[in-house]
């Protein structure tokens, strides 16, 4: 075996069953290896930001880490947006860059990069390999990095004479962490601190907003008389009827800081006290209620369920928590199309356990709040802020779900960062439906103009962001990369083609007219 055949099968032993690559020359003998390994799925991205969110949404989905092959300093580079989304998701991602030789490196050849300066900073763990003999071992320690707690990313960069010498033997694969307990006597102590009547609130994030845990919150907020508060972008949220409902943060300042006015205890699951999004003149950063008690239960690297069971025993929580109901909205007639009419067909048509993948930036909050009721869901959104997200995680989650349909809801500025995923969502044959909002405008940004008080805008102004002159056919660049497509300008129409869509396997995209 050479160093790739090792760290492979050391992968593969691990459970790593599939990759998401854009190789170059340093990563040939792992391409060969790839190849030669039985149970390691191989999907080409034509973009590496597509690679790296592509993993984020399959490690969402599979609960498992999902592996990356990368080109140099500037294939890694070319993924850390979505790196950066991912570990704010918590996503749990191996990532192995190739390197030049290491005797090359002091040639300074014009791809050469500050590689392990890059990894570092999305990177929980990032090793760089010495010898062929070493890739094997260091993928088993890359996978172990990768489950620590809830998910994280690990890097390992692979020097091709490392990748192309002989190695000594695969290592011993890495199975499954445990993941941390929260202390028994931090629990009991909580458990005194959520008695008597106070204006509470638990703030959930991470594993907390799975359906297991969010009954056993439904049953504590019984008997505590808590809210129960989502982060604004959760990595994934269980929702719609017969599952417990949360409230989510709004994104703006002022509405998020008004939500959770009054209360006096916040408790924090799986996630940080909460904070503005950006900065604005006059405006607070810090969102919580001066004077709250802020407490937290467990972290997200933490055993969130096994907590929230034991706080649950502690009070005494053993009623059957309140549910959604289910509402089937009316279908969309023959009007203008908009974010309404989108967000009642999609509740009133939504198969029982899809994934929505929330990229609809402006359109999104008015679909989310419309499918609250909708059949039982998986809601996924922009974690990490970065745009560019959405079309590649939608991709992952499934390659990840294969028998869930998945709905990818697509702005039309941030699609154009990675539309290059469609292409591999063809080719893979994924069932996913992209319904593509077009306003032609990066819309969110028109109204933080007027938010942080830049000034009076102006015709050059207002081309920074506006999409048109040309505007983008999106049914064009479907088909142009395998994908079929169709154009709603109407309810009526958006609400056949969504129909059709949810009844026809494969990938499509809808032009939303809007």
């Amino acid at each position: 075996m050479n160093g790739a055949q090792a760290l492979l099968k050391t992968l593969a032993d691990s459970e790593i069953d599939t990759c998401f690559a854009n190789p170059g020359t340093s990563e040939m003998q792992l391409v060969s290896a790839i190849g030669e390994t039985p149970g390691v799925r191989a999907v080409l991205c034509l973009f590496e930001g597509v690679v790296t969110g592509a993993a984020d949404g399959y490690a969402r989905m599979a609960d498992r880490p999902a592996l990356t092959l990368l080109h140099l300093g500037s294939g890694l580079s070319n993924g850390l947006a979505n790196l950066h989304n991912a570990r704010r998701a918590g996503s749990a991602v191996v990532n192995v860059v190739g390197d030049h030789a290491t005797y090359h490196l002091q040639y300074d050849a014009p791809l050469t990069s500050d590689l392990p300066g890059l990894a570092a900073w999305t990177s929980s763990w990032s090793q760089v390999a010495a010898s062929a003999d070493e890739m094997p071992a260091l993928g088993a320690e890359a996978v172990c990095a990768s489950r620590a707690g809830n998910g994280a990313i690990a890097t390992l960069i692979a020097p091709a004479d490392c990748a192309w010498e002989q190695s000594s033997a695969p290592a011993t694969a890495a199975l499954a962490a445990v993941t941390p307990a929260v202390d028994a006597d931090h629990l009991n102590r909580l458990v005194q601190q959520l008695q008597g009547d106070r204006p509470r609130a638990f703030f959930l994030g991470g594993r907390a907003l799975r359906e297991d845990c969010l009954n056993t919150l439904g049953r504590i907020a019984a008997v505590t008389g808590a809210r129960l508060i989502c982060q604004t972008f959760p990595a994934r949220l269980q929702r719609g009827a017969g599952r417990v409902a949360v409230e989510r943060l709004p994104y703006f300042a002022e509405q998020a800081t008004a939500s959770l006015g009054g209360l006096e205890q916040l408790i924090l699951v799986g996630c940080a006290a909460p904070v503005s999004f950006f900065a604005y003149p006059g405006k607070e950063s810090w969102l919580t209620p001066q004077g709250c008690e802020i407490i937290t239960l467990a972290s997200a690297n933490e055993d969130i369920a096994a907590a929230l069971a034991s706080v649950a025993q502690g009070l005494e929580a053993n009623s059957e928590p309140a549910v959604r109901d289910a509402h089937v909205p009316d279908l969309p007639g023959d009007v203008p199309l908009n974010a309404e009419a989108i967000g009642n067909a999609i509740a009133a048509l939504l198969p029982e356990n899809a994934i929505i993948v929330d990229e609809g930036v402006t359109g999104g909050l008015a679909v989310y709040l419309l499918t609250e009721g909708a059949a039982p869901h998986d809601w996924l959104t922009l974690t990490g802020g970065a745009i560019g997200q959405g079309l590649p995680v939608a991709l992952g989650a499934a390659i990840a779900r294969p028998a869930q349909k998945v709905i990818a809801l697509q702005a039309d500025g941030s699609a154009m960062y990675t539309v290059q995923a469609l292409w591999s969502m063809v080719r893979e044959q994924t069932d996913v439906t992209v319904v593509l909002l077009n306003n032609r405008s990066y819309a969110i940004l028109a109204i933080e103009l007027d938010r942080v008080g830049a000034g009076a805008d102006n015709d050059k102004t207002r081309s920074l962001l506006d999409l048109s002159r040309p505007d983008m056919d999106f049914c064009a660049i479907a088909a142009g990369l395998g994908m079929r497509a169709s154009r709603a300008r109407t309810g009526s129409e958006f609400a056949q083609q969504f129909r059709d869509a949810m009844a026809t396997a494969g990938p499509c995209l809808i032009e939303a007219m809007v």
